[in-house]
């Protein structure tokens, strides 16, 4: 049983290549793959497999060479944080801003006006395990609480779509583990459609419905595995 209501990403044929100065180097190679909604997928795969030039690709940040990618049916061409957030493995807090403040960042950047934000960010606090550290600025925040205060700015603008280009990578076993446990949470609270990239096996059963399996460069999917779910 899969968490899936319905595809709303449908990635079609997709080729993307680089030109380096040792010459063109071919990152994905006909890729296909479909997601359902809130779906938990993750990637994983061998470095330089272009992961995260799929993911770069649905954020509308990198234009494929061949082939096409379609979020609820409309064409990929260009960011659309309404639709599409991202969550890098470096949290990219601002160390003058507090959690709180770091948390409201997208919404004051839609133009949101101050008091609903600042509603918005401090409703999910809760959530985050930061309800205590709302005043906090990064220096004073763990490595986990700083990607938790990252994440939380992604939930903050409600979009249907969660990149996460490993989120975690950065952090011990332990705070990884405990992570990630709190991830499954927010992802059973919200029902965001999620699409993880990580290098452990380990972790991408752990959390997924579903697991796309790479190949080395030039990345192809190799095996999509289906994941039961509690």
């Amino acid at each position: 049983m899969t968490a899936s209501r319905g595809e709303l990403i449908a990635i079609e044929g997709v080729t993307k290549q680089y030109l380096t100065t040792s010459g063109p180097v071919e990152a994905l190679r006909d890729v296909s793959l479909a997601v359902g909604e809130s779906e938990f997928c993750t990637l994983i795969g061998p470095s330089g497999c272009g992961k995260s030039t799929l993911l770069g690709m649905l954020g509308g940040l990198v234009t494929p060479d061949a082939g096409r990618l379609l979020v609820d049916g409309e064409p990929v061409r260009g960011p659309d944080p309404r639709r599409v957030a991202t969550v890098f493995q470096d949290p990219g807090l601002f160390p003058w801003r507090t959690a709180l403040e770091n948390v409201e960042l997208g919404l004051e950047l839609q133009g949101v006006a101050a008091a609903r934000r600042r509603r918005v960010a401090g409703e999910l606090l809760g959530p985050l395990g930061l309800a205590g550290f709302a005043e906090k600025y990064p220096r004073e925040l763990s490595g986990g609480m700083k990607q938790r205060v990252a994440i939380g700015r992604a939930l903050a603008i409600d979009a249907q779509i969660l990149l996460m280009d490993e989120p975690f990578g950065a952090l011990d076993e332990q705070t990884r583990l405990l992570m990630g446990e709190w991830l499954l949470d927010i992802w059973r609270r919200t029902r965001k459609t999620i699409i993880f990239v990580t290098h452990s096996l380990h972790e991408a059963l752990f959390l997924s419905t579903r697991v796309a399996v790479m190949t080395a460069r030039p990345g192809r999917i190799k095996a999509v595995l289906e994941l039961p779910m509690e």
